[in-house]
């Protein structure tokens, strides 16, 4: 397994993993690009090719196919990172606002996405190293995530997009602010 940028190169890996699920494959992980409006009517997958060429977000690529081969390499994994002014749905969530308005040097992890059998694996926690190592190599000062809360209750699947609050923790992140009851803004300062 390794991780890789989401480039024009790799757009087809993208396209693979994000075609096998119904919700990934019609936000193709644009809704914090994006108003309302704009995801009702707009071709997601076009929007997220649009910004190739600028940060976007990390693959996890099993590169060993059935026959062993590099050939059969395929995206197993997605982790959404950049750029917090790239997300401008950001600034207009409760959950999701800045702490400041100074948000330079901020890159935010909106979301992650897992193949189902692959999941329980440590794929997501690998993309979030992962995107901490691109956002410091891009020169970010902090990164940040919005993750749910899972203490004490059982979610489903599709409520982990933003990720476990425990993950961040275990990846040195830490919380800014408890944003409701399940929510919370986490940092990991990369430069004080």
């Amino acid at each position: 397994m390794k991780v890789v940028e989401l480039t024009a190169e790799t757009w087809a890996l993208a396209e693979g993993l994000f075609s096998s699920s119904k919700t990934v494959e019609w936000c193709f992980c644009t809704w914090f690009m994006q108003t309302n409006a704009e995801m009702k009517v707009g071709d997601n997958r076009a929007v997220l090719r649009e910004r190739l060429g600028s940060p976007i977000g990390l693959l996890a690529v099993d590169s060993s196919g059935a026959d062993g081969s590099a050939a059969g390499a395929e995206a197993v994994g997605w982790v959404a990172v950049a750029p917090r002014a790239a997300y401008s749905r950001l600034a207009r969530s409760k959950v999701t606002a800045p702490v400041s308005e100074d948000i330079s040097g901020v890159w935010s992890v909106t979301c992650f996405y897992v193949r189902r059998d692959v999941r329980r694996q440590g794929v997501t926690s690998m993309l979030l190293d992962a995107a901490v190592s691109y956002a410091a190599s891009a020169g970010a000062r902090v990164v940040e995530g919005y993750p749910i809360d899972t203490a004490g209750r059982s979610v489903q699947a599709g409520e982990l997009y933003h990720g476990r609050l425990a993950m961040f923790l275990d990846a040195g992140f830490e919380v800014v602010e408890r944003r409701g009851v399940r929510r919370a803004l986490v940092r990991r300062v990369l430069v004080p």
